[in-house]
């Protein structure tokens, strides 16, 4: 039986933290084959592992005597917590920060059967092997230097977490804004839509409905050529026409990601998090999700209907 003390637990939770980010990051760089700081915070550090490690070492305790219901309890604890913590995570952020919906077995995408079994062998291995090597590293520290070093790490993971709580729920505001600022794009290309067609005596078809990239992109070209066409040709519109093509444009130009990269909804922290989670997954504002990632990573993407670029 682990017999320990409340800054103990406190230090055994914060050293799984650590070796789940080792494990985790590894794990999801040698399968992207580049290197991926992986996890909700900034520093070396995964809050889930840890709290998932001092789950299975509290619910094994009872049934030590028995591989099977050591095997059990952890199946059902980490499960447990992987989906209260999915759901929370995903109702606070509108973001799943991972994504079960692809494999057998799932439930609402958030827990899976081989997520499950896979949480027992965990169980098992760190209870009967992983967890003894780290038990005599804690016990072999004296208590006031235990007390120090805990501290100082609370400190420190509390201001991360903050920090990344901040940066998700921005996430979330930016989310919500580019779908608002998508459908007003296109309330705003079928009047200019209306305009070029008044000008030039025809009708742009439209086949299918454009992804908020591509209205970006159609959108600064048909500026760009009502620009040139107005330049051109000063009698081609009326005063009003004009001022309402310029009114259009200052409110295009004012839009979340309307710049050439859109980086400019983005600053370091929350590209660091959208990079660092590549599986992030959104039901509602999946688009802009994919959207902002190709903005995290400086990507730039040829829009179908547009010679523009983003």
């Amino acid at each position: 039986m682990f017999h320990y003390s409340t800054v103990q637990w406190l230090f055994i939770f914060y050293t799984y933290c650590f070796l789940g980010w080792c494990f985790e990051s590894a794990y999801v760089s040698l399968k992207s084959k580049k290197w991926i700081n992986r996890g909700f915070m900034r520093g070396p550090f995964l809050p889930l592992y840890g709290s998932g490690a001092v789950m299975m070492l509290v619910v094994s305790m009872p049934f030590r005597d028995s591989i099977l219901l050591t095997y059990v309890a952890g199946c059902v604890g980490a499960t447990v917590l992987e989906y209260v913590t999915g759901v929370t995570m995903e109702a606070l952020f509108k973001v799943r920060y991972w994504d079960y919906s692809n494999q057998p077995f799932n439930f609402q995408g958030q827990i899976c059967l081989g997520s499950t079994l896979t949480w027992g062998l965990f169980t098992v291995l760190m209870t009967r092997v992983l967890h003894y090597p780290i038990d005599r590293f804690v016990m072999s520290i004296p208590p006031q230097p235990l007390f120090y070093i805990t501290t100082l790490l609370t400190v420190y993971l509390i201001t991360d977490f903050t920090l990344a709580f901040k940066a998700a729920l921005d996430i979330r505001v930016i989310l919500v804004k580019m779908e608002r600022v998508k459908e007003e794009m296109q309330r705003m290309q079928k009047r200019l839509d209306v305009i070029i067609a008044f000008n030039n005596d025809e009708k742009k078809q439209q086949e299918r409905e454009l992804s908020f990239g591509e209205l970006r992109s159609a959108l600064k070209h048909r500026f760009s050529g009502l620009k040139e066409t107005i330049q051109s040709k000063p009698s081609a519109f009326g005063a009003s026409v004009r001022e309402e093509i310029a009114e259009l444009r200052g409110r295009f130009s004012s839009y979340p990601g309307a710049q050439d990269n859109g980086r400019d909804i983005l600053d370091f922290y929350k590209r660091d998090m959208i990079r660092n989670n590549p599986s992030m997954v959104s039901r509602k504002y999946n688009e802009m999700l994919d959207e902002l990632k190709r903005m995290a990573a400086g990507k730039k993407k040829k829009e179908s209907g547009s010679p523009a670029q983003e």
